[in-house]
């Protein structure tokens, strides 16, 4: 049979690009591409890169505060200027998107801006009606926003909106205690808007190490954000130009803005699957194996519509793996078992990668090695912030099974971390490293007895 193309790919963010640029830059395959908005995707136009630049600029009354306490006696932050910064922002995402472009147009990749659905397990149909054949087509639609499920759920804003604001609110509402709201709370409070963040839970960022959840729960409250645990909200209702948010402890409150930071679902509305016989789970991402191949040979899907693990570089890497296997002859596929993350919360991240110590604890018998210190640059500035360092170590075979810190710049320091410890690295050979000082990194090579552990049957 022939097709138009090798390899289709529907969804232009990161995973679906870099599939679709290497298969026909390093590979020679005919490549077709669709994305009905923007090339980059949720990472590139509307997620980590925006919320990055954001985070950089809600720091500077911190800076200012800090530096005061170094001697710099008119050290002042200033006045945001909103407008200033959100042209400057569209004008960086404009060229991250024509970079993205012309890159894989470069590659040989031919580009269809508009949106595309599966017609058939060989074809796929454009918004204009025009139909594309594609010997092997690769899903790459990514997960969009949900809002929570109540009464008046669409006066809300999504993560997304943030970005595009015409000007600040002064009082704001973040519902969720996930990666987006406590970040998106951070960037808020630092910019000056009065933030109040609602979390049904008893600590934020469900899924970390406990004891990193508590420090960063902890945290938002030093900082200032009003964090409301325990508390989730039942209708929104229009006041004028503010929103009523009526909350389940029958308490009621106005905000300039109300942000659903409740999680992302898998981008899957009418995507044409039911003309396929693509499975899909309950909550509608597309059931793929481990070469990342759906229950239609010639149907491949990545990245957050998986719902395996939803981060940007493990949509890469799923979609070059893809690639390797298809077109290469290079078979591979990706370990979701050993990947490092981090939250970009001020002024201490949380960086994490392996099994928390609630699950390491489940698994089995393990050591604790954890210290809890004043880093040196704020304790001299006055601030009482406080740094944890955390190893896991199997007893029996000395591996470390996880890292995670919470501190300045943790994210830079797990991304190192994660290196031998993906590489199954012992506490002997982290012992064996020899200290950079002063830095706040060097805890991790200077812990020599646990602070507590865990052997089950030994107790």
């Amino acid at each position: 049979m022939t097709f138009d193309y090798d390899l289709f790919v529907i969804g232009g963010g990161s995973g679906g690009v870099r599939a679709a640029r290497v298969a026909a830059g390093e590979y020679g395959a005919k490549v077709g591409l669709a994305e009905e908005s923007r090339m980059g995707g949720t990472c590139v136009i509307r997620g980590c890169v925006p919320k990055k630049l954001m985070v950089f600029a809600s720091t500077a009354g911190a800076m200012a505060e800090e530096m005061r306490g170094y001697g710099w006696a008119d050290a002042e932050a200033g006045e945001f200027n909103w407008d200033m910064f959100r042209d400057k922002l569209t004008t960086e995402l404009d060229r991250l998107e024509r970079a993205y472009t012309s890159n894989a147009e470069r590659a040989g990749v031919e580009i269809h801006h508009q949106r595309a659905k599966l017609a058939d397990h060989h074809t796929v149909e454009l918004a204009d009606g025009t139909r594309k054949t594609a010997k092997h087509i690769l899903i790459a639609v990514g997960g969009r926003p949900v809002k929570l499920n109540i009464p008046g759920e669409e006066l809300g804003l999504i993560s997304d909106d943030l970005f595009l604001l015409e000007k600040l609110p002064r009082r704001a509402l973040l519902i969720g205690g996930g990666f987006i709201a406590c970040e998106f709370a951070t960037i808020l409070n630092g910019l000056g808007v009065q933030t109040v963040q609602a979390y049904r839970g008893e600590m934020v960022l469900r899924g970390f190490d406990n004891e990193g959840r508590e420090h960063a729960t902890q945290q938002l409250k030093d900082v200032g954000i009003d964090l409301r645990l325990g508390l989730a909200p039942t209708k929104l209702e229009q006041q004028g130009d503010r929103i009523c948010v009526h909350f389940d402890d029958d308490s009621s409150e106005t905000f300039d803005a109300v942000f659903f930071c409740t999680g992302r679902a898998p981008y899957v509305w009418d995507l044409g699957l039911e003309n396929t016989a693509v499975k899909q789970h309950p909550n509608g991402a597309i059931t793929v194996d481990e070469w990342s191949q759906t229950s239609v040979p010639s149907i491949f899907a990545v990245g957050d519509v998986t719902d395996r693990v939803n981060l940007t570089p493990v949509a890469i890497r799923e979609g070059h793996s893809f690639v390797d296997t298809v077109f290469g002859n290079k078979p591979r596929n990706v370990n979701h078992d050993m990947i490092a993350s981090a939250v970009y919360l001020r002024p201490h991240e949380l960086g994490s990668i392996g099994l928390t110590e609630e699950q390491a604890g489940d698994r089995g018998a393990v050591d604790i090695y954890s210290t809890v210190f004043r880093p040196m640059k704020s304790m001299f500035a006055g601030s009482d912030a406080r740094t944890m360092m955390k190893l896991l170590v199997d007893p029996n075979t000395d591996k470390v099974l996880g890292c995670h810190i919470f501190g300045p710049e943790a994210g830079e320091m797990i991304q190192l971390a994660a290196i031998p410890i993906t590489m199954g690295a012992t506490k002997a050979q982290f012992d064996a490293t020899m200290a950079v000082h002063p830095t706040a990194a060097e805890e991790l090579v200077t812990m020599r007895n646990p602070s507590r552990r865990h052997h089950p049957g030994t107790e």
